[in-house]
């Protein structure tokens, strides 16, 4: 059982049982002797196949995906003046969208709509951030709420219960305009690049002390809505991933990027059986704009052009879709004497760190990947694992 796994539990994260077992009664010659329950594990996938859903409103449901440009930061000194200009261009995208005649009921914005993608030191960077709950998330609650629609939107974050560390969070707000959730980035993708690596920090690198405050479920959590079970993530290029996604019952994966890889999706979508759908920004590249939404079976049902802004509005028959489905197949019985011998180069919580002691850019943050590196280091992970024994 891994450290975050016996932590959550120690935590009293885990359903209490219903009947606690008592100590056996002992006489003055015994020792005292007592009977320790198994510790109950959440459940999060049925065994049967199935999963949890609430009902749905309508059969066919309307998925708006908002291709915005944003302009970028220019310093901490412009922040609060960018974030105002982005904010007002991309509500003025809503409400055209919210104004069509297929009005959405889900509506997509891509990773970072109000900051654009942030480059620069630590420092500067968690000056450049929004906080979740706050005006911009109230703002963008409100169009929402008079669009009647669920609206998702990336952001950089800062929050004041994990000081120094810059969060990269997709947030849900409801019909009604509140939060709903908001959802931590798995994980980052890793050695992808030659002289740097993403600095957010993710679930993946501060598990133990994210595990113990909000609970294992939401790792990957699945919100069930009355449009069918959606599910939220800026994670590229991860099957494993997407596979914890569908196991748990999603059936529409609602995906945002600063670029990305148009296969990634569609590969997504088949392999994982629910509907995918990727918001990106606008941008000169191949990995640019070409934001997506793709069926089931790997067939683009929709896709804007990758230079320019745009809205695209999909209908997705979500009844059809949800009659007699079941989880997809996956071949764990087979493959689980490989996978156990595989080591992750990067262990957990590579960034449980004091504020101070964090990465400032992305070439530090390689480095203490390189530090913390099971392939790099041999022998690191003995000495971590007789460190963290009792």
């Amino acid at each position: 059982m891994s450290r975050w796994m016996l932590l959550w539990l120690a935590l009293g994260c885990a359903p209490k049982s219903e009947s606690p077992v008592q100590p056996l009664v002992s006489t003055p010659s015994e020792s005292v002797v007592v009977e320790v329950a198994e510790p109950v594990v959440q459940s999060m996938v049925d065994p049967q196949g199935s999963y949890p859903r609430v009902p749905l409103e309508k059969d066919t449901v309307t998925l708006s995906i908002i291709q915005s440009n944003a302009t970028p930061m220019t310093g901490p000194e412009t922040a609060a003046e960018t974030i105002s200009t982005n904010l007002a261009h991309v509500t003025g995208m809503i409400e055209k969208a919210c104004a069509a005649e297929n009005k959405p009921d889900i509506l997509l914005l891509h990773e970072f709509p109000l900051t654009g993608y942030l480059p620069g030191k630590r420092e500067d960077k968690m000056q450049m951030t929004i906080q979740i709950p706050g005006p911009e998330s109230q703002a963008l609650g409100e169009m929402a709420k008079a669009c009647d629609a669920y609206l998702v939107f990336g952001a950089y974050v800062s929050d004041s219960e994990w000081p120094g560390h810059i969060l990269s969070l997709n947030t849900i707000l409801g019909r009604d305009g509140s939060v709903v959730k908001a959802v931590w980035k798995p994980r980052n993708i890793k050695r992808f690049y030659s002289t740097f690596e993403v600095t957010t920090t993710t679930v993946e690198s501060l598990e133990e002390r994210f595990v113990a405050k909000y609970g294992l479920d939401d790792v990957f959590p699945v919100v069930q809505t009355e449009f069918g079970n959606i599910a939220v993530s800026t994670v590229q290029l991860d099957p494993f991933v997407f596979a914890a996604f569908s196991m748990k019952g999603t059936e529409i994966m609602l995906r945002t990027s600063t670029l990305f890889f148009e296969n990634d999706v569609i590969a997504t979508a088949m392999f994982h059986n629910f509907y995918s759908a990727m918001s990106n920004i606008p941008h000169e590249s191949q990995w640019g704009g070409k934001s997506m939404v793709v069926d089931p079976n790997g067939e683009v049902m929709g896709q804007l052009p990758g230079q320019e802004e745009g809205i695209l509005s999909i209908q997705i028959p979500i009844a059809e879709f949800r009659e007699n489905r079941q989880l997809p197949q996956y071949t764990l019985d087979l493959t689980q004497h490989v996978f156990d011998q595989y080591v992750e180069e990067i262990p957990q919580n590579h960034m449980d760190l004091p504020p101070e002691e964090l990465p400032v850019d992305g070439k530090e943050m390689k480095q203490l990947l390189d530090e913390r590196s099971r392939w790099l280091n041999e022998g690191l992970d003995s000495v971590e694992n007789s460190s963290s024994s009792p």
